[in-house]
């Protein structure tokens, strides 16, 4: 039987949206990509896959908000709600 290749753990990814963007999402993206090399290594390639792809989606969601929450408050800044324009 053919080992299956290890999936993409997006580590750096989550590291980076964790110190950028949203923590939250940030570290919940880093257990599941810590995930993702542990279960490939035990033998447990569907658990690897779907660490993967949850490692993913929360770095993805992170990203999304670290964005979405940078931009609004651009937006409030430019507008004078927020940074002390009285």
């Amino acid at each position: 039987m053919e080992t299956p290749m290890k999936p993409k753990n997006y580590l750096v990814e989550s590291i980076l949206v964790t110190i950028f963007c949203c923590l939250i999402f940030g570290i919940i993206g880093i257990v599941n990509a810590s995930k993702v090399n542990s279960e490939y290594a035990a033998g447990n390639f569907a658990a690897a896959e779907e660490a993967s792809r949850n490692a993913k989606k929360w770095t993805m969601w992170g990203l999304i908000v670290g964005l979405v929450g940078t931009i609004l408050y651009i937006i409030l800044m430019v507008a004078g709600v927020a940074g002390g324009a009285y």
